[in-house]
């Protein structure tokens, strides 16, 4: 499963890419749905649990952001100088957030019990 939801990944960033409006948005979601499951069955390891949402977050910007793109919405200004294409900072930073929670809170809390990284 984890290999086939690289194969779409590809396929969607190469539709983004190549400007394949139709095959970038239907590859949103067996990416992003494949990505969900993958983190949905590795939640008993927090390390696992916590990359995976955050691949997942990072699959859900870089969509939203491929889809502002292709449907020129990506440089209307919101307010001031943040675009619509700013408005993937939020999933992308949530990411970061959750392994920063993992690394910096989770992981030094419980290294007798933590599995590999």
């Amino acid at each position: 499963m984890e290999n086939l939801h690289i194969v779409f990944w590809l396929l969607k960033d190469i539709s983004w890419c190549m400007i394949w409006k139709p095959l970038g948005v239907a590859m949103i979601f067996p990416t992003l749905i494949i990505s969900l499951i993958i983190a949905w069955r590795t939640r008993q390891f927090m390390s696992e649990l916590c990359h995976n949402v955050a691949i997942s977050l990072w699959i859900s910007a870089n969509s939203y952001w491929m889809i502002s793109e292709f449907f020129h919405f990506d440089t209307l200004v919101i307010w001031g100088e943040i675009t619509c294409k700013h408005v993937a900072l939020v999933p992308f930073v949530s990411g970061l957030l959750i392994l920063a929670y993992y690394y910096i809170w989770y992981l030094p809390r419980h290294k007798e019990t933590s599995e590999s990284i």
